[in-house]
């Protein structure tokens, strides 16, 4: 179980990271480039993952990372920016509160990990938790952000099961960095017609870019792909609602807001969804995922 634990924590990386992203994009990053801005935050990330890496995609390793850098994060990374410039911060991230419940269905279908009763339970009180966290009397919601949202969650958590399915290849830190150079070069010609020359960027949005870059990128995705590997997929998707908690957090903190008493209820509950969701002592994950031997095929 302390081993368990540990795999919990090292996931839990990638949402409270990814939570703060909605943040520093709707502060500090140019409005209206979501292309650019998903091409910004992606490659210099592979780049830099690649060159600690030092391996290249093998065979069928090649149209995988394509497809699942599509996926997870060229069109994710562009989805997520338009809906954090259209949208609160808050509503943004707690959208997101559903991909648990999108990720047990896709695991079902693509995995045949049947969903057990703490997992539903735990994403239901997850996603309880999080609606009773998101502030009350928000301004008028823009449709193509929550669209955005949506379309986000529901690719990544496809793309993140498949990533599960395929099982390992050189390890996360390889295949994390295919993934976000395959996303980012798919987006460079869609940004070139759509968005024309790339938007000037003043200092908060250079460091904008490379904390979400580095921290919400990089580190981030190494530590959801790891989790990845040691926990079921629901298990994953339950912590990947630290995500929306996270962002509801700063959105209320840093605008002065206060916790209310429903909002400290919704964050107990989160909490006691992802505890739920943990594999208890005695009980063994079915990790389904294709053979070693035929992984470079």
């Amino acid at each position: 179980m302390e081993t368990t634990f540990r795999w919990v924590l090292i996931t839990a990386i990638a949402p409270v990271a990814w939570g703060t992203n909605y943040f520093v994009t709707h502060e500090y990053l140019p409005a209206g480039s979501p292309l650019y801005g998903a091409v910004f935050r992606a490659l210099p990330a592979g780049l830099l993952l690649l060159c600690l890496a030092r391996r290249l995609p093998r065979g069928i390793w090649w149209w995988r990372s394509l497809l699942l850098g599509v996926c997870n994060m060229g069109a994710f990374f562009a989805l997520i920016y338009l809906a954090s410039q259209l949208l609160p911060v808050s509503l943004a991230s707690t959208i997101m509160s559903a991909s648990p419940l999108a990720m047990t269905l896709f695991a079902w279908a693509l995995l045949s990990e049947r969903p057990t009763l703490p997992v539903l339970v735990g994403a239901a009180a997850g996603l309880t938790g999080v609606c009773l966290m998101l502030g009350a009397g928000t301004t008028a919601v823009d449709v193509r952000g929550v669209v955005a949202s949506l379309a986000a969650m529901t690719m990544s958590s496809c793309g993140y099961v498949l990533a599960k399915k395929w099982g390992r290849a050189d390890g996360p830190l390889a295949t994390t960095s295919w993934q976000l150079i395959a996303g980012g070069l798919v987006l460079i010609p869609f940004a070139v017609v759509f968005e024309g020359a790339p938007p000037a960027l003043d200092l908060a949005a250079v460091g904008g870019f490379a904390y979400v870059g580095l921290i919400a990128t990089a580190v981030a995705f190494t530590a959801w792909f790891t989790g990845l590997r040691h926990l079921s997929a629901a298990t994953v998707g339950l912590i990947g609602l630290l995500n929306p908690v996270t962002g509801v957090l700063l959105g209320l903190t840093l605008s002065g807001e206060a916790l209310t008493l429903r909002q400290v209820a919704g964050l107990a509950l989160v909490l006691a969804g992802i505890t739920l969701s943990r594999p208890r002592r005695g009980s063994r994950v079915e990790v389904r995922t294709e053979e070693p031997s035929k992984v470079y095929r």
